[in-house]
């Protein structure tokens, strides 16, 4: 498994991944981003059925500042800054994802497709930000 640090068209679209992720992999996972200079968030989703619930456990995770709206416009402009987080680049890994996808699945969805988009904004900056999302 590798990370890519560079920039290039393909990043972004590869920028978030919806993988099998047991907890040995996503220790994995945070331990090579370390390594890389990576700042490395584990978010655990268990339990976690709907939208609201979603971003409290990631705005938590990320400690976004007291100005997060608690909507998706907010989660985008949090993501694309983490200033309060400097570091070479950002990787996230959301566990435990099965309640959402039973109870939220459009929620989670859209959650990801924000990720995309910030993976986007950090790539035109050239700065690593990738998701890994457990199925």
């Amino acid at each position: 498994m590798s990370i890519d640090l560079g920039t290039n068209e393909a990043a972004p679209t590869a920028a978030v991944q919806v993988i099998d992720l047991t907890p040995g992999a996503t220790d994995a996972v945070v331990r090579l981003a370390q390594s890389l200079g990576l700042d490395a968030v584990r978010i655990d989703l268990g339990g976690c059925s709907e939208k609201s619930e979603f971003l409290e456990r990631t705005a938590a995770a990320l400690e976004f500042p007291a100005w997060f709206g608690g909507n998706w416009d907010a989660f985008f402009d949090c993501l694309a800054d983490l200033s309060w987080r400097p570091a070479r680049g950002h990787v996230l890994v959301f566990e435990n994802t099965a309640d959402m996808r039973r109870h939220a699945p459009e929620a989670l969805d859209t959650a990801i497709t924000i990720l995309a988009d910030a993976a986007v904004a950090w790539d035109e900056r050239g700065k690593a930000f990738r998701a890994f999302v457990a199925q």
